[in-house]
């Protein structure tokens, strides 16, 4: 997408109103060319585009345009995210900004009242960086009438460089545990999570207090969520999951100031018990989330669609299907321009795969939404992610005897992924797909006791007790049951069996 379409697309129509009036208030000369380079952009006219400048010559001249037309829409942005924000963050970074222009102009007492309540926020919200601007001007200023004692500034000067380190290691930290999450995701590489966690922090010399912060929480089991996505397994970071309850309980007496931490910790502690089916655990944390995000605008609208998907969720494998569909479905016509694009994607694949464990043919339109490219799907939503994805596609057009499509995304689905699920020793995926590539090639297969025996053997890898990968088991189970997927996917759910002599 072009680079300033998508910071218009930031804005809704009374800001676009407000940034062309910007623009105009800006323009010295009545000739310049922005505002219409600006509706071309936007009518995504490429003839237009190509007419603004006639001369190959003025390339040059086009693209200096092009970069003070970006270079209006930040600062339009910056000017309106500044003054549009009104989290106490934001009181603070002001009143550092009031402070200093007071003590320029001699206004020295109102000032320092400014620079004082500035620094209670930015500690209270453990803004150490601000927190290093505010005292360093009022160190600056030290030697005027009513300033603060040298020593005691100097003393918390020194106190909030040291946190500033501990903040730093920290960060340092979770940027190398992302890259290895990376090396995961797009290279197979294998790890265990407590070691790479374990030398990770003697590495970056963290310590036990350090962790305990709502955003190294955050961090933390963000790292760890997907993980076990990654491994199929959720018991393996059951461990963080009771660090983090206790933290959790002993931060309920104090007063809340860290919401968007907050609310993505209850985020991934909801997910967790969803995935461990601990459903009434999971409705619990979605309840506090929902919670949260009523206090402010911002975040209802950025959880606004994860918050959707893990409701649906649970009422889908708890037995209430038609509603966890109307729920996507309604979410789904709800999307603003604003709305993540994996959020987006998130609900579609799941909406899909509901439809066609409820043997709805409305499942492949919904197959037909989801067109973007293997190569996006893997870089934003991750490779285990679209590897579900491709091998949901083949089910939905086996299941409504679309066999020469199905056989085709199959074949196109070994090219791309079995060099990387033989690397990760995934022999499970792939043993799963030559059962669904027999059942293709020859559908009677599914009422052989042997074919019956290997699909039913599946069930016994532990990885495989997941939820998701019990919908794709009980598609083959349903192939020979009088049932739908569904049917079929709550009973694997109430941990019931199904034995080879079935029918």
């Amino acid at each position: 997408m072009d680079s300033i379409l998508e910071l218009i697309n930031l804005l809704n129509s009374a800001e676009k109103k407000a940034l062309r009036q910007f623009i105009q208030r800006k323009n010295k000369r009545e000739d310049v060319k922005n505002l219409h380079l600006l509706d071309l952009i936007e009518t995504d006219d490429i003839n237009g585009l190509k007419k603004l400048y006639n001369s190959k010559k003025n390339n040059d001249a086009y693209h200096a345009l092009r970069k003070r037309l970006q270079d209006n829409l930040l600062l339009f942005l910056s000017q309106k995210t500044f003054e549009g924000n009104h989290s106490d963050s934001y009181d603070a970074l002001r009143l550092l900004v009031v402070g200093r222009f007071l003590l320029e102009n001699d206004v020295i007492k109102t000032a320092f009242k400014c620079l004082n309540k500035a620094e209670r926020l930015a500690e209270h919200l453990e803004q150490f960086n601000l927190l290093n601007e505010l005292l360093l001007l009022k160190l600056q200023y030290a030697h005027l009438p009513g300033a603060e004692d040298l020593e005691a500034l100097t003393t918390r000067f020194l106190r909030n460089q040291s946190d500033m380190q501990r903040e730093a290691k920290l960060n340092m930290t979770y940027a190398f545990l992302r890259q290895e999450l990376q090396e995961i995701h797009l290279k197979g590489k294998i790890v265990n999570l407590k070691t790479l966690m374990l030398t990770t922090i003697r590495k970056y010399k963290i310590s036990k207090l350090d962790l305990m912060t709502y955003k190294s929480i955050y961090q933390i089991l963000f790292i760890a969520n997907e993980y076990a996505a990654i491994q199929q397994n959720y018991g393996l970071i059951e461990h963080y999951i009771k660090r983090t309850n206790q933290f959790m309980q002993d931060q309920e007496s104090k007063k809340q100031s860290y919401i968007f931490y907050h609310i993505s910790i209850l985020y991934f502690l909801a997910n967790f018990h969803l995935r461990r089916k601990d459903f009434a655990g999971s409705r619990r944390h979605l309840k506090g989330m929902m919670d949260l995000m009523m206090t402010d605008s911002r975040y209802y609208r950025l959880f606004y669609l994860r918050h959707q998907l893990l409701s649906a969720l649970n009422l889908f494998f708890t037995g209430f299907a038609d509603d966890a569909i109307v729920l996507l479905q309604e979410s789904l016509s709800n999307t603003k321009q604003t709305s993540k694009p994996e959020d987006i994607e998130d609900l579609r694949v799941c909406l899909t795969m509901f439809l066609a464990l409820c043997n709805d043919r409305s499942s492949l339109k919904q197959l037909t939404l989801l067109t973007r490219t293997d190569a996006w799907y893997e870089k934003k939503m991750g490779l285990l992610w679209t590897i579900r994805k491709n091998l949901m596609e083949i089910l939905v057009h086996a299941q409504f005897s679309n066999i020469e499509l199905a056989m085709s995304r199959l074949n196109s689905f070994q090219r791309r992924y079995k060099k990387y699920l033989l690397k990760t020793s995934e022999e499970r995926v792939l043993s799963y797909l030559k059962l669904v590539e027999k059942y293709l090639l020859k559908p009677d297969v599914a009422f052989e006791m042997i074919y019956r025996k290997k699909v039913l053997n599946q069930l016994e890898w532990v990885e495989n007790n997941d939820i998701f990968t019990l919908s794709f088991i009980a598609w083959l189970i349903a192939r020979w049951e009088k049932k739908t997927a569904y049917e079929v996917t709550l009973t694997l759910m109430q941990g019931k069996n199904y034995t080879q002599d079935t029918h």
